[in-house]
């Protein structure tokens, strides 16, 4: 399926493209963290549905989350 000549597998990796590059704009380490990790979450979806499956992809930005995740959840167990 396509919506402007563009399929919908490409338009999620756009999404994932911009998420990730608008990151990088945020002041807030932890701000980034979150949209970084969103973004990852979106290239991840998008290397699933890519013909083949697209293992580098997946792998590289599932790393990304996790490290993300953890950076976020160590320094949330400080604030208490």
């Amino acid at each position: 399926m396509e919506f402007l000549g563009i399929s919908y597998t490409e338009w999620i990796g756009y999404a994932a493209m911009a998420t990730v590059l608008i990151s990088f704009l945020m002041k807030s380490v932890n701000k980034l963290r979150i949209v970084n990790s969103f973004g990852c979450l979106l290239f991840v979806f998008y290397g699933v549905l890519l013909e083949p499956l697209s293992i580098p992809i997946i792998i590289t930005n599932a790393a990304i989350f996790f490290i993300n995740a953890y950076y976020l959840f160590k320094k949330q167990r400080f604030h208490f």
